[in-house]
């Protein structure tokens, strides 16, 4: 059975996406439906599919990403806890550095410190 993907309509999106969103809608689309697709396509469930994005996006070391994919990752149930558990797993793979700019990264999001439109 396909599983599906958390709506986006009830976040609170970052301005810069908004922004691409009413610019090129079409390409928004077209990468949506990709997203949708790598979601549904195997066989992990929302919360396990939300932390790989997340240990992804610390990996990458992409500060916009990880907080992208921790605030998904909490929306679909994931406890703080296990969030954070996802980015101490990269210690070892991205260096300590790394890691704790990931966590400071989770952190903001958790606190609600985040940058996002409409956000104070």
């Amino acid at each position: 059975m396909k599983k599906k993907t958390s709506s986006r309509s009830s976040r609170k999106l970052p301005c810069r996406f908004k922004k691409f969103r009413e610019d090129y809608p079409r390409i928004m689309d077209a990468y949506e439906a990709l997203g949708a697709a790598t979601q549904e396509e195997g066989p992990l469930t929302l919360k396990e599919r939300a932390l790989v994005k997340l240990g992804i996006a610390a990996g990458a070391r992409l500060e916009g990403a990880v907080h992208s994919h921790a605030r998904r990752a909490f929306e679909v149930g994931c406890a703080p806890a296990e969030i954070r558990h996802a980015v101490l797993l990269a210690a070892t793979t991205i260096g300590f550095p790394g890691m704790m700019a990931a966590l400071s990264w989770v952190d903001d999001v958790l606190a609600g410190d985040a940058h996002r439109c409409g956000s104070s």
